[in-house]
This record gives C-alpha cells, sequence and structure tokens, in this order.
C-alpha cells in the first residue's frame, strides 16, 4: 500500500473517500480506521485497484455508527458486531465482509472471540494501547477510548454529557479525574507515545469545565477565594475543576493558574483581600510549606481591624506534609464545603 494515498484530501467523486479523509471528516486517527478494518471487518466496501481503501458514503454511516458506540463504553468488538449486523440487515454496505469471513480466527485482545488476529504490521503500531481505567464508571471506558484514537468530537460530546448527567463534582471524580490519572500513568510508562492523548485530553476536559456556567447568583457576603498552583507547578485542571464548582454554586474566586511567582500571590492577597487561598502542588517537589508562612502573615484592611487569609493547601504534592495552619483540601467537594464556610 502506498504510504502517501491516505495523505490525498479527497478521491475522484465515484470513488469514495481516502482513509486520511474520512479520519479527517470524523476526527478519528487513520491507524484506528485500519484496525478497525483488519480486527473487526468495519471496512470499505470497495478498494481502488484492489489496495487502496476508498470508503463510501454507506462505509462512512458505519463508520460514524461504531464511534458512536465505542464513545459510550462498548468494547470495539461488540461495537463492531452491532453495526455489522445493522449493515447485514440493510444490506447497503459491505463494509468489512472479507475480513469477517477471513480464517485464522483468534480471541482479540479485549476477550472477544471471532476477530482476525492483527497483523504483524499492527503488532508493532507506535499507535497508543487501550487506556486502563480499571473498575470505573462505563463513559470512563468511552473517554478513555475517544482520548486515545484522538476523537475530539466524541471528547466533546461525552464530557457534555457527563456533565449533564452528573453534574460537575461527581463527573470531575468519577469519570474525568480516573481517566486523566489512566493517561498520566500511561505517559509515565510510554513516554511520549501518549503525550498527544494527554494534551488534547487535557486541552477538551478544560474546555467542558469553563462552559460550566454559573447556578445561581453570588451568595452575599460570601469569602472571596484566590486559587493558583505554587511557583514550579503547570498541573491546573483539578484547580479549573474547583473553580467552576465554585462559580457554579455562586461563590466567588479568582483563577490565577499555574506557576504563579510568591511575590504575585502576596500582591493578589493585598489587593483583594480574600477570604482564603488555595494553592495547588501536584508534585512534592514544588510543595512549598515556606510560601504558605508568607501567604498566612499577608494583612490588610484598616489599622485595628487587620485581616489575614485561610491558606488551604490542596493535591498530592501535599500528602502527608501539611503545613502548620494550613487546610488540607481532600477532594473537590471537601474543598467546596470548606470554602463556602469561609
Amino acid at each position: 500500500m502506498d504510504p502517501t494515498s491516505d495523505l490525498l484530501p479527497e478521491a475522484p467523486a465515484d470513488g469514495g473517500l481516502t482513509t486520511g479523509a474520512v479520519a479527517r471528516l470524523l476526527g478519528v486517527a487513520p491507524t484506528t480506521l485500519r484496525s478497525w478494518d483488519r480486527r473487526y471487518g468495519i471496512g470499505p466496501a470497495a478498494r481502488q485497484d484492489g489496495r487502496h481503501r476508498r470508503w463510501t458514503g454507506a462505509d462512512i454511516a458505519a463508520l460514524r455508527h461504531m464511534c458512536a458506540l465505542t464513545s459510550v463504553g462498548l468494547p470495539p468488538a461488540e461495537a463492531a458486531r452491532t453495526v455489522l449486523a445493522r449493515t447485514s440487515g440493510g444490506g447497503s454496505s459491505g463494509a468489512g465482509t472479507p475480513a469477517a469471513a477471513s480464517s485464522g480466527v483468534e480471541t482479540a485482545g479485549d476477550g472477544s472471540a471471532g476477530a482476525p488476529a492483527p497483523s504483524r504490521s499492527a503488532r508493532a503500531s507506535r499507535a497508543p494501547g487501550p487506556l486502563p481505567v480499571g473498575r470505573a464508571r462505563q463513559e470512563c471506558r468511552g473517554l478513555a477510548r475517544a482520548a486515545v484514537r484522538l476523537d475530539a468530537p466524541a471528547l466533546e460530546e461525552l464530557l457534555t454529557a457527563v456533565l449533564d448527567r452528573y453534574g460537575l463534582p461527581a463527573a470531575w471524580d468519577e469519570v474525568m479525574m480516573p481517566v486523566l490519572h489512566a493517561v498520566g500513568r500511561e505517559w509515565e510508562t510510554a513516554g511520549e507515545r501518549y503525550i498527544e492523548v494527554e494534551h488534547l485530553l487535557s486541552w477538551h476536559v478544560s474546555g467542558a469545565l469553563r462552559g460550566v456556567t454559573a447556578g445561581r447568583p453570588p451568595a452575599p457576603g460570601a469569602g472571596l477565594a484566590l486559587l493558583a498552583c505554587v511557583p514550579g507547578e503547570t498541573h491546573t485542571l483539578a484547580l479549573e475543576a474547583l473553580a467552576a464548582t465554585l462559580a457554579h454554586q455562586g461563590l466567588p474566586a479568582r483563577m490565577f493558574g499555574a506557576a504563579v511567582p510568591a511575590g504575585a500571590l502576596e500582591d493578589a492577597v493585598r489587593r483583594t483581600g480574600p477570604a482564603a487561598v488555595v494553592l495547588w502542588a501536584q508534585s512534592r517537589k514544588t510543595a512549598s510549606p515556606a510560601l504558605v508562612a508568607r501567604l498566612a502573615a499577608v494583612e490588610w484592611g484598616v489599622r485595628g481591624a487587620r485581616r489575614r487569609p485561610v491558606v488551604c493547601v490542596a493535591g498530592p504534592g501535599w500528602a502527608g506534609r501539611q503545613p502548620p495552619g494550613a487546610r488540607y483540601l481532600s477532594g473537590l467537594a471537601d474543598a467546596v464545603d470548606t470554602l463556602a464556610t469561609l
């Protein structure tokens, strides 16, 4: 197969679309489409010159169905059986018939029988494999599959759906965070193979969190909370989830994001007079008890009625080393409850 064929934007009008064009249309990696063709028979009805894949409208409709099913957590082999049953029942698409009928059948890697064994080139592919999310919600598996195949439209739909269904705290704790942790673990062990997966997933999670709107007007007299990552810390998603939840509940907050210098944090405290400052540290290397002490000592207000902020620490970097005088926030729900009392 000519490796440059999938770079063509489009095939002749009567010949269908190339794999590359279909991948761009659906937001799916070309390697995923080839894998579905080889392993499950979700492939094109025709091939140009008998070799190059050309996808017709019926083929693309089958792919859309496959993407929808896997995005909600259905295993690929089961999703493929559903799609093939539908297309064979309608008699409109020949997607994958040769592959499904081929010999040399063995149990697939996801535990389903009847899928052809992947070729040597498929086994040697550098495309990321499935994310191990353990005994998590079904939506976690769907989100993980969409992230691995770089399916941006599916990520957006899934994140919107889980936020609508569970609300922000539960969606974060039970769906988003487990998948982010799974990506992080794979990144640590597989290196650059998962960087693109982590970046795409993080981008869409951040966008979904920013799309959360205020659920109620600001509570009268509620104290302001400043949210910031400690110097040298760039992981912001947990603070973004906290900022979105506070906004949804009508609790005022200022989100400063990643790696805020100590001097800038002190200045922000003096200028805004917050009831609380939340410092996020992902790593023990960035968690700084000295910074906590500096911020806890900042005062504002008129003489005789000076005030200081309550400093809260959050994130795995602070686990087991809570600085004196600071409040440790163990999770999103705990953080919201604590800040609401201030």
